[in-house]
């Protein structure tokens, strides 16, 4: 949530931030907003909505070429989303401009302090407080630097900053706790950015900034620092291989439906280097680390889905008893864990605030952490003791779909690799996942374009029901969850998951021709169990989609035919089916499908 861009180098400023925020739209946001130097004033552009209000006004500006300036989209936290609020913010003396990501904690203390001592405000922000909070501090310390550390050991919360100053041209200040933010090294110029497709066209060189940092770059020097004690520190440059055209749209209408069509590329990506043929599995990142006497998956959302998913697999291929815990509760529990404990962290971005808070909370602990996550260099993957990448290269779209596919296919490899490691599976059996897993891209890429078309006319002729309900046991169950999610987050269509033997404890009573069901009834040991929870539904005059296998005795009113192959690969056919399913329906309502409203991609407030 909430999009940072600092530049200073040799082009044209403003065109570059725009360019850069347009890269981080994915983020989420309801405003927009750029600083920068002109006529020895500082300049401060702000627009209520997309980029391209904001572009409007720039164009109405006459706006020179400056050569460093700053840029944010805004995911409103303190105060309504309306201009006002926007960033950048100035100090008072109209010197300072600041853009922030987080929330400062106690930013009403600091702010009654400020106005006690004649600071105004304008907006309800806590980063107008911030910024006016560090002009206060440069009366007691002699540079911007030693300033803006005083005034960061003031506040409690998490943020993300850049920062400019009239009387330093060309020189941007930021810092980061517990809000992702990446220094590109250039040559002759540099950037400071939230994710690193916003200066991914100009470096792919990259310095990865922890909490408690601070940095100072100009167009030909970069420098970190320990926010604290403003020590300088010692940091290496990463070179990153993805390119810009990972991010980009490729042809597609938008990057969901990009994204749900990469996911054959995607699992082949996880399976290399992890999967020989049809005898080996391995994983160097785990090389020796003992199988977990028990595990803890913690995760939000999708990736929570998706660990729901990766118990099945852990506790029936590799006997390892496993506990699936939504990070914002988890962390406020007093968690027992036991010698032999591990915890399994699993993010897209690797900056979820609640499984970072979780994987912190269970360090100091002296548990083991593995991380599961896409981004190479985010918090999660540092932190973690070890760390899988899922290899599902940059995903754009604020409704994860490939991510979740990579996910599953990663958490496969970690319960084949642990349950050989135990002993715990039949030599046959493992020949016959891993030869499916070989196959696995091939199957999936045949199968997509005929399941794409099944959910355009699904999603026709069922778009204008107000709710669903996804229904699913076993493996389904969580791609019911999934499948929801879905729906209603990019569709704005109410919708729920539940485990299918759970319907008649409550749900039932909603069951009419206005409320359709989603059924998972595909072919594995609980299908009977289905069929019957479906035969209640249509006894209450429900309307029943079933997406299940060729010649499965059902009597519903729509029955989605997928290829059928070994479990629980069925997954990977399914939960494009899911997501197409949602998408098409989106599409077709008109809706903003990859920037949904109210949501954002990297969700690093509490």
């Amino acid at each position: 949530m909430c999009g940072i861009i600092g530049y200073s180098g040799h082009r044209p400023a403003v065109p570059l931030l725009l360019k850069g925020l347009k890269s981080l739209e994915y983020r989420g946001y309801d405003s927009a907003g750029v600083a920068y130097i002109q006529n020895k004033a500082m300049e401060v552009i702000r627009a209520e909505g997309k980029l391209s209000q904001l572009e409007s006004k720039l164009d109405s500006c006459n706006v020179s070429i400056a050569l460093s300036g700053i840029g944010h989209t805004r995911w409103a936290t303190h105060g309504l989303p309306v201009e006002h609020n926007a960033h950048p913010h100035k100090d008072n003396s109209g010197h300072l401009a600041m853009v922030h990501n987080g929330i400062i904690e106690n930013f009403q203390e600091l702010r009654e302090e400020l106005l006690a001592k004649g600071h105004t405000f304008s907006s309800e922000t806590d980063t107008e407080v911030l910024v006016n909070l560090i002009a206060e501090g440069r009366k007691d310390n002699g540079t911007l630097l030693d300033a803006f550390s005083w005034a960061l050991g003031r506040v409690e919360g998490s943020f993300a900053v850049a920062l400019t100053d009239l009387n330093e041209p060309g020189v941007i200040y930021a810092a980061r706790q517990s809000s992702p933010l990446v220094l590109g090294v250039g040559v002759g110029e540099n950037f400071v950015a939230s994710d690193i497709p916003a200066f991914l066209a100009y470096t792919r060189d990259v310095v990865f900034l922890e909490d408690g940092e601070m940095v100072r770059i100009d167009a030909n020097s970069w420098a970190v620092y320990n926010a604290a004690t403003r020590e300088a520190v010692d940091k290496k440059v990463d070179h990153i291989t993805w390119d810009v055209q990972s991010a980009q749209k490729g042809g597609y209408k938008h990057f969901m439906l990009k994204e749900i069509f990469e996911q054959p590329r995607v699992i082949a990506d996880c399976l290399t280097g992890r999967v020989n043929g049809s005898k080996e599995i391995m994983l160097p990142e785990l090389e020796g680390l003992e199988p977990p006497k028990r595990l803890h998956i913690v995760a939000c959302g999708t990736s929570f889905h998706a660990g729901l998913w990766g118990m099945h697999l852990m506790e029936s291929w590799a006997k390892i008893p496993v506990s699936v815990e939504i990070a914002s509760e988890f962390r406020y529990r007093d968690i027992i864990m036991d010698p032999g404990d591990a915890v399994l962290a699993i993010s897209q971005s690797g900056e979820t605030a609640d499984t970072l808070a979780g994987l912190r909370m269970v360090k100091e602990q002296g548990v083991p952490v593995i991380g599961l996550c896409n981004v190479v260099g985010s918090s999660i993957a540092r932190e973690s003791d070890r760390v899988v990448y899922t290899q599902a290269g940059p995903e754009i779209s604020v409704a994860s779909t490939k991510a979740m596919c990579s996910q599953l296919t990663a958490l496969t490899i970690l319960a084949l690799y642990w349950g050989l490691q135990k002993g715990t599976m039949a030599g046959q059996d493992v020949e016959q996942v891993l030869s499916g897993l070989s196959s696995l891209p091939q199957d999936l890429e045949k199968a997509l374009p005929a399941i794409h078309e099944t959910a355009k006319d699904l999603a026709r002729e069922y778009s204008s029901a107000r709710s669903f309900l996804y229904l699913g046991r076993g493996l389904y169950y969580p791609l019911a969850l999934e499948g929801a999610l879905k729906l209603k987050e990019i569709s704005y269509i109410h919708a729920e998951g539940y485990a299918a033997g759970e319907m008649k404890h409550g749900p039932i009573a909603l069951i009419d021709p206005e409320f359709p069901t989603f059924a998972m009834a595909l072919n594995d040991g609980l299908f009977p169990k289905v069929q019957s929870n479906l035969v209640e539904v249509k006894a209450r005059n429900g309307r029943v989609i079933a997406l299940t296998h060729e010649g499965l005795p059902l009597e519903v009113d729509t029955s989605w035919v997928i290829p059928e192959l070994i479990e629980p690969l069925n997954s990977f056919l399914a939960l494009p089916a899911l997501q197409l399913f949602a998408y098409e329906t989106a599409d077709y309502l008109g809706k903003d499908v990859d920037q949904p409203r109210n949501l954002a991609k990297s969700v690093t407030v509490e």
